[in-house]
């Protein structure tokens, strides 16, 4: 139950940050698009920027380093491109066009549109792989127990 817990307060630390992000992509974005922009370059932008922000914020307040600073923060950093790239500019892009072009949804609402997906997308991604800790000598893998729950 205690591991629940911290994971229920790490994803919503997560969606803080997320909001902050989404906040700084959805700004960008917009004013690209009202600059004439393509909405689609826009996105590319906004999501260059916006990865950035998420990584420095995931790394320093959601998915704090515990192997005592032997993180490599180069490696994480492309693993957040990484992770963000499939599911926050792939998945993203594939739903905006799919709102925008396809359902004729206006390309200012439309971003709202694909949270529900990418979110929990994300902190998994992140979670599972970008941020994951590496395991210590010696040590055991518990994450079969640490996600397992009984039902009475």
């Amino acid at each position: 139950m205690k591991h629940l817990n911290g994971t229920i307060l790490q994803f919503f630390k997560f969606c803080v940050v997320g909001l902050s992000n989404t906040l700084i992509s959805y700004i960008i974005y917009v004013l690209l698009v009202y600059l004439g922009v393509h909405y689609i370059a826009a996105n590319i932008a906004a999501f260059i920027i916006s990865v950035a922000n998420s990584f420095f914020w995931s790394h320093k307040f959601v998915f704090k380093d515990e192997t005592g600073g032997s993180r490599n923060l180069i490696h994480a950093l492309m693993k957040t491109y990484a992770s963000y790239a499939f599911s926050g500019f792939v998945v993203s892009t594939l739903l905006l066009y799919v709102f925008i072009d396809v359902s004729g949804i206006s390309k200012y609402i439309a971003p709202f549109l694909v949270l529900p997906v990418t979110v929990p997308l994300n902190y998994i991604l992140n979670k599972k792989w970008a941020f994951k800790t590496p395991k210590r000598d010696g040590e055991k893998s518990n994450e079969k127990d640490q996600y397992s729950c009984t039902v009475l």
